[in-house]
């Protein structure tokens, strides 16, 4: 009998490493805080050059999975890590503008995960976090607020609202959504006619959704976000109909 011949498996060095290093933390041998071994142990450990190793390592850290600090101290080395929000923001974002996911597929994601964000926080939110977005939309109501400043607190009140939930993996994917499509809705903030008025408009949306929040009044907050979602957001998606996301304004 004639033997059945397979393909023999190719990959690139580093991505072996990868799959060396997530085995040991899928397997709970590597967890949160651990260090890895410097690199003039771990890479003849396994059979791989320093420079397929380090390639790995940057990966990890992109992904939000490694830190890796330079030096002889007590804090060098590579070390576990969990820093999911500002990698799948990352990500998320080039994606977005590569033209993965088009405007509208963000903002139903958007309108899907800060329902769910504002129902919860209704339900969940401690004081010191409401009183922390309260001091946000106090510098929102500020006469002279430009729009770049405008734009980042405007995010950080929807992400804040979102850590309220209680649910982590719904505050860090609608950080991911939100900041994706931040610089857009930057854009399209610049090019509105009468500034003053749409930043009045906006705060005092926010203003609404945050009293709703304090009073316990999901359901009722979560229209309200569906709305103030679809109101700017749904503007910018019939504007940019037919024409790629980077492109509309």
């Amino acid at each position: 009998m004639t033997a059945e011949w397979r393909p023999v498996r190719q990959s690139r060095t580093h991505e072996l490493v990868l799959e060396s290093i997530e085995e040991r933390v899928l397997s709970g041998e590597l967890k949160a805080g651990d260090r890895l071994p410097p690199e003039r142990e771990l890479a003849p450990v396994l059979g791989v050059s320093r420079s397929a190793l380090r390639e790995a390592l940057r990966v990890l850290e992109t992904i939000g999975v490694l830190s890796a600090q330079a030096g002889r101290g007590p804090d060098s080395g590579a070390r576990m890590v969990r820093n999911p929000d500002d990698a799948l923001g990352r990500l998320l974002r080039l994606h977005f503008a590569l033209g993965s996911y088009t405007l509208q597929d963000m903002l139903e994601a958007r309108v899907v995960l800060e329902r769910s964000s504002f129902e919860a926080a209704a339900r969940h939110a401690s004081r010191e976090l409401l009183a922390e977005a309260e001091d946000i939309l106090a510098r929102l109501r500020e006469p002279d607020i430009d729009v770049a400043e405008f734009n980042d607190l405007d995010t950080r009140f929807h992400v804040l609202i979102a850590r309220g939930s209680g649910n982590r993996l719904t505050s860090t994917l609608t950080s991911a959504v939100r900041e994706s499509v931040r610089p857009l809705i930057l854009r399209a903030l610049e090019a509105v006619d009468d500034w003053p008025a749409t930043a009045a408009a906006l705060s005092a949306e926010h203003t609404e959704l945050l009293r709703l929040v304090r009073e316990g009044e999901g359901g009722a907050a979560a229209d309200l976000a569906e709305r103030h979602i679809r109101g700017f957001h749904g503007s910018l998606v019939d504007a940019s109909d037919g024409e790629d996301p980077q492109l509309s304004p």
